[in-house]
């Protein structure tokens, strides 16, 4: 069975935690969602082999990093809110937010609900990644020969 990596997204920081399948932590931390960010968390996903990603509300503030990890072949789940508060509340028993606990109970939602929706790549965002990323291979190609960083 794969790990579960819980995530709680916000604009500018992911908090993510791994359990296992018997709900138990393996490890947990918050990155950036900027680029050094985002391939540090990648990083620590990919330290397991065989892994799912759990995110909280892929239609609101999770969308951007659902689709980063889906671009990157990544296994994504959408964990709705209510689910994830409602397993806060069982877990904690006072269902106080903090970014750890929030990951912690997106982890365990999935973990514990069958036929979550697993995100499949957006056709238009799979061609939008794709000339983002060759204009950014030609900018590195010509820029430097063509002094576009002078001023």
């Amino acid at each position: 069975m794969p790990v579960i990596i819980g995530m709680d997204p916000h604009k500018r920081s992911a908090t993510i935690e791994v359990i296992n399948e018997l709900g138990n932590m393996i490890t947990a931390g918050e990155f950036g969602t900027d680029q050094i960010g985002y391939a540090k968390m990648l990083a620590t996903g990919r330290r397991f082999s065989d892994r799912v990603w759990a995110i909280e509300g892929c239609n609101g503030v999770g969308r951007h990093i659902a689709h980063r990890l889906i671009h990157d072949g990544e296994t994504v789940l959408d964990v709705p809110a209510k689910l994830s508060a409602q397993v806060r509340v069982f877990a904690t028993g006072n269902g106080r937010k903090t970014d750890p606990i929030d990951a912690h109970s997106v982890a365990l939602a999935a973990l514990r609900t069958p036929n979550l929706v697993r995100l499949q790549a957006d056709p238009e965002l799979v061609v939008m990644g794709m000339l983002v990323d060759r204009r950014d291979e030609l900018g590195r190609a010509l820029g430097p020969s063509h002094g576009l960083n002078e001023w």
